[in-house]
């Protein structure tokens, strides 16, 4: 039977930790899931919903992006994702009356997990300006105050749209639509924050900003690289897998900072050898490096085989490199120059462990490596990732079955939404595309990505806020500064299923839009609709939710973008709303008629009274709110790779898109190959007496969704607030297992004084991190993050190396 929501915030009083497992998933992760889904959804739809998860007919996980096979186990969920599934399609529910008995004040005092264990947001609510609590308000005048907003602004650029991960093909290509129709580009999305170094490192080397392997080459693989990665707790299916892969005889080399249960073994629970014989252990190497030295790894690994190349041959595909790549030369000579003493020093491991990792990629006849963030949020993140691409190159390992990169994504649908357009950088053959499709001039300029919008909030140049989902708020770096950078914009608006910090961190008026979630059924003037989502690896299928919405009047992500289209653009071009003037639809929608009308109306002379300048896209909103096949026979015109795209997804299939390096050893860089590039080598320098912190998630979190109170397998329970110190640093700096401090991070000005940021009473946990190296979660550590402290290239926020020194608190 579903609990009711908590009525109080974590009590950090009652944390306490326990030895770390060296074994993950098994009997316990299915009953954690299980418990959880009870208290959220009951039994019986608990069971409903969990056998539609990642189902060819089903709704796919609002959880990571990890993909599937094209035969689905009956369970086709991990432990996280059966979490996911249970905070979207939890009966609890957030109304009016929840919003008249908190205030602004009261909801602003509690934590993050006791906002989002409220329930699902059910009615638009807006707080007007000194108002102390939201008040219900209609779709009808939402929808207007906020397109009244956008029309009413100076310029363009004083609006800022950003994207969540979890917002479908259809509503990002929508919404890409509504901003450059509005005339700007500032697209900020959550991938800045996250692969934005992997895109800008694969795009220069290889042609393109995604990974170049397929589900079945990590099976086939016969060396799998998992590098600044924790799929145990991030990506919990990939651990399948790589047991997969395992069993067809792969090797798979762990590099972490932090040991990792479920690279160390993993208990399959819908196997035998997982529940009762112990499992499989993945890990044939674990190499402990200290955070920021992956570079130095990937170069000793580079220059480990040109020595041996140079020794005996024979380890090089020379061939490939010929036939396929630029700048070899030039990384021979980097690599030469790099000596292994300083090697050593970055990565914190010896001379010979390094060569015993190179030894293991120069026998691999297929290597891939796979990243995630602890890869991708440092200031040397990008030629970090090109080394990687380095390495690879050099056996020639892209472009062939069982070999590649394989940048891991977090949010199911992170790497569609940058496909369908949010991107703060289009290119100009999108944007030639776009034109053409929808008879307007989409903005040339770039805008900001997610640090330029928030310097831009802080600096009084927004006005307009609207978020598709997430929670910018938590999720940002420097927490204090977004705050009051979203405190100085006139309207922020957030598209949400559940209640977050956005929504108590406000502008001066603020506004609530509630919206159907995956599990959701979405039912519209075309009949019920399906959506699509692309995986990880490319792959691109359909979402179909089966409950029943927490309210009957809810909008989907879809309706609201194109309501806020007709009412944004109503008049530049007809004079009329295209979504009042057009006729009602109660069947099935005559496509082509549509289609038509809607070039018809493109093409034809501007009404009498209006400027020919009107730039605007032109289409039919209410046919594309009512159908989404129609938003999908856009995208197909605009975007290769999505030919015949209705037929494509018919009957739950899947199919991949165009990947040049994949299909066919083709790279769409300037010079027409792979780019070898030569990368000095760059690691973090710490000062005395400080550590170099990363933050990172507990398991009972994914993102900024905090799911409960443990991190089961780092021993943490009843609590996050927490850094966890190697023991010998903890004596080095005067503190003992279990004081209470303060972390405060150091950022040195331009004048050489430093700034300062402090995290408030932490618990200090001895555990096995590399000496100089700690680590806590966020978002709570998110405040020490400095905004401009971002990867070069990039601007990802640095995330994963922040200086910091532990202070005991003033009270004490």
């Amino acid at each position: 039977m579903a609990t009711k929501p908590p009525t109080t915030d974590i009590d950090e009083s009652r944390l306490h930790v326990t030895r770390p497992k060296k074994v993950a998933v098994g009997v316990p992760a299915v009953l954690h899931a299980l418990q959880i889904a009870n208290e959220q959804m009951g039994v019986t739809r608990s069971i409903r919903t969990l056998m539609q998860v990642n189902q060819k007919d089903g709704f796919d996980c609002p959880g990571c992006a990890w993909p599937e096979e094209d035969k689905r186990h009956i369970a086709e969920f991990c432990e996280n994702g059966a979490k996911a599934v249970a905070e979207e399609a939890t009966v609890r529910r957030v109304g009016p009356d929840f919003f008249a008995t908190h205030s602004m004040e009261d909801l602003r005092g509690h934590d993050d997990w006791w906002l989002g264990q409220q329930g699902r947001l059910t009615q638009p609510m807006i707080l007007d300006e000194g108002a102390t609590h939201y008040r219900p308000i209609s779709w009808d005048d939402a929808l207007g105050e906020i397109a009244a907003s956008l029309r009413g602004l100076d310029d363009p650029d004083e609006a800022v749209f950003y994207t969540s991960g979890r917002t479908s093909n259809e509503a990002a290509f929508l919404y890409q639509l509504l901003v450059r129709g509005l005339g700007t580009n500032n697209l900020p999305d959550c991938s800045n924050m996250c692969h934005e170094s992997s895109g800008s490192a694969l795009t220069e080397t290889i042609g393109i900003g995604k990974g170049t392997v397929s589900i079945e080459d990590i099976h086939e693989a016969d060396l799998l690289i998992v590098a600044g990665q924790n799929p145990g707790t991030n990506h919990p299916r990939m651990l399948s897998a790589l047991e997969k892969a395992k069993a067809r005889g792969a090797t798979i080399v762990a590099i972490n900072p932090l040991p990792e249960a479920g690279l160390l073994r993993f208990e399959n629970p819908q196997t035998p050898k997982g529940v009762i014989l112990g499992g499989t252990k993945l890990a044939d190497q674990f190499v402990q490096i200290r955070l920021g030295g992956d570079q130095a790894l990937f170069q000793a690994i580079g220059k480990h085989l040109l020595e041996v190349e140079e020794r005996e041959g024979g380890v090089l595909d020379r061939a490939f490199i010929d036939a396929h790549t630029v700048g070899f030369d030039e990384y021979v000579d980097e690599m030469s120059r790099v000596a292994w003493s300083e090697l050593e020093t970055a990565t914190g491991v010896s001379e010979a462990s390094l060569r015993h990792v190179a030894e293991t990629v120069r026998t691999s006849k297929a290597t891939i490596v796979c990243w995630a963030m602890g890869l991708t949020q440092h200031k040397h993140s990008v030629p970090t990732l090109r080394d990687v691409v380095n390495v690879l190159l050099l056996q020639g390992n892209i472009g062939r079955a069982g070999a590649g990169v394989c940048p891991v994504r977090g949010h199911s649908n992170v790497q569609g939404d940058r496909t369908m357009g949010i991107y703060e950088k289009p290119s100009e053959a999108f944007l030639e595309a776009l034109d053409r499709e929808f008879s307007f001039t989409a903005p040339r300029e770039h805008g900001y990505d997610t640090v330029e919008a928030i310097r831009a909030m802080r600096d009084g140049k927004v006005r307009v806020f609207l978020g598709m989902g997430g929670n910018f708020v938590s999720a940002t770096p420097d927490t204090r500064v977004v705050e009051d950078g979203m405190s100085r914009c006139d309207l922020t608006v957030h598209v949400s299923t559940k209640l977050n910090r956005s929504h108590v961190v406000t502008g001066r008026r603020a506004i609530i839009l509630p919206t159907l979630g995956r599990t959701d059924r979405d039912a519209r003037a075309g009949g019920e609709q399906r959506v699509t989502v692309e995986d990880s690896m490319g792959a691109v299928h359909a979402s179909r939710g089966r409950l029943e919405p927490p309210s009957s009047d809810m909008l989907s992500e879809v309706a609201i973008i194109a309501r806020l289209c007709a009412l944004v653009f109503a008049d530049a071009a007809t004079g009329v709303s295209p979504r009042n003037a057009a006729p009602a639809h109660d069947g099935d929608v005559d496509r082509d008629q549509v289609e038509r009308t809607a070039a018809e109306e493109a093409s034809g002379p501007d009404p009498a009274g209006v400027e020919a300048a009107a730039n605007v896209p032109r289409a039919d909103w209410a046919a594309l709110e009512g159908d989404y096949s129609l938003v999908r026979a856009h995208i197909e015109r605009v975007i290769p790779g999505f030919d015949d795209y209705e037929k494509r997804i018919a009957k739950g299939r899947t199919f991949f898109l165009p990947n040049g390096p994949r299909d066919g050893r083709r790279f769409a860089t300037a010079s027409g190959r792979a780019h070898f590039t030569a990368n000095p080598l760059e690691y973090p320098r710490i000062p005395e007496g400080r550590l170099l912190l990363q933050t990172l998630r507990s398991h009972d979190q994914y993102n900024t969704t905090i799911y409960g109170k443990d991190d089961r397998y780092r021993g943490i329970h009843d609590g996050r607030r927490v850094v966890l110190v190697n023991a010998e640093d903890i004596a080095a700096l005067g503190f003992a297992d279990g004081d209470i401090v303060d972390l405060v991070s150091e950022w040195p000005r331009t004048d050489g004084s430093l700034e300062e940021r402090r995290a408030e009473a932490f618990r200090i946990v001895e555990y096995r991190t590399p000496r100089g190296n700690a680590a806590a979660y966020y978002p709570e550590t998110n405040v020490l993050v400095p905004l401009d402290s971002t990867a070069d290239v990039s601007g990802t926020p640095t995330s994963k190396s922040v200086i910091v020194r532990l202070e005991r608190p003033a009270a004490s």
